[in-house]
């Protein structure tokens, strides 16, 4: 059954402009192949193939949460920092372009889009 909720609230733009996610001077992320989500009532967020990523410096956090409109996600953590990003592995299938990727709480990390 598909979802029309989440195709009313929810935008997927990938793109190729380049997005590096840094936590103080350590470069965490860098690709140009993002895709933007824009969700009604929430800030956009940049999606980020995890071979993209440093997962190195990343652990799984004990953090799940469940989302109407994109499924369950998987959180992840710095030593210093919990919850600082988070995948959704099986999306619905409206959103499914975002499997595999990342996105970054950018209150906790610095984003740069460009």
């Amino acid at each position: 059954m598909a979802n029309h909720a989440a195709a009313a609230r929810i935008n997927l733009h990938p793109h190729t402009r380049r997005v590096r996610i840094f936590h103080r001077d350590i470069l965490l992320a860098d690709t140009r192949d993002g895709i933007e989500l824009h969700e009604k009532d929430y800030p956009q967020r940049q999606y980020i193939p995890k071979a993209d990523v440093d997962m190195s410096k990343l652990t799984v956090s004990t953090t799940v949460t469940h989302c109407p409109f994109k499924g369950d996600s998987t959180y992840y953590s710095l030593p210093d920092i919990a919850d600082v990003a988070w995948s959704y592995e099986h999306p619905i299938d409206e959103v499914a372009a975002i499997a595999d990727r990342l996105a970054f709480d950018s209150n906790k990390v610095m984003e740069l889009v460009q």
